[in-house]
């Protein structure tokens, strides 16, 4: 008696439900392996090659992921531009951490107030200490405004700072 073949075992995890798509007018292929570089936990899952651009330039699309969060990318062309509406919040748990995604992602772009910074490829980012949402939610401690008034003098958010302003009586 002949036996049924079965079908291979098809992985059963399940597909993130909502993924960052980020559109780059140009650059994707750069601002990947940055992003991969700057973050210990990340990774290049695909990077393509869709041919050339009207002007020229070669085109890519990429999926990577950063802390088991998937990203697709793509070269969109110049009618493609970010806003600081959307941003990438990037919790840190140490100053080192925070100094560390602060100069390595504000390279060649700008940096601003309260721990947001705009990276040369246009993404704006948050860098923020996690230490930071706690001293701003406690409302036992009569605190929080002088967090925020700390905080509101920052661009790069310094946790020692932060700290002291949280623990001023």
């Amino acid at each position: 008696m002949a036996t049924k073949k079965q079908a291979p075992a098809r992985a059963t995890t399940k597909p993130q439900k909502i993924t960052t798509f980020l559109m780059f007018n140009k650059g994707t292929e750069e601002a990947v392996k940055l992003y991969v570089s700057v973050f210990k936990d990340a990774k290049v899952l695909s990077m393509g090659d869709m041919g050339q651009g009207p002007d020229g330039t070669r085109l890519v699309n990429a999926t990577f992921e950063i802390a088991g969060q998937r990203f697709i990318a793509m070269d969109g062309g110049p009618h493609f531009s970010f806003a600081q509406g959307m941003s990438l919040f990037v919790s840190c748990e140490t100053q080192e951490e925070v100094d560390h995604f602060w100069e390595n992602l504000s390279k060649g772009g700008e940096k601003s107030r309260c721990g947001w910074l705009t990276d040369k490829f246009g993404v704006s980012w948050q860098i923020v200490p996690s230490a930071l949402g706690e001293m701003l939610g406690d409302p036992k401690s009569g605190n929080s405004g002088k967090v925020m008034e700390a905080m509101l003098q920052m661009d790069k958010l310094d946790i020692k700072k932060l700290e002291q302003a949280y623990a001023k009586k």
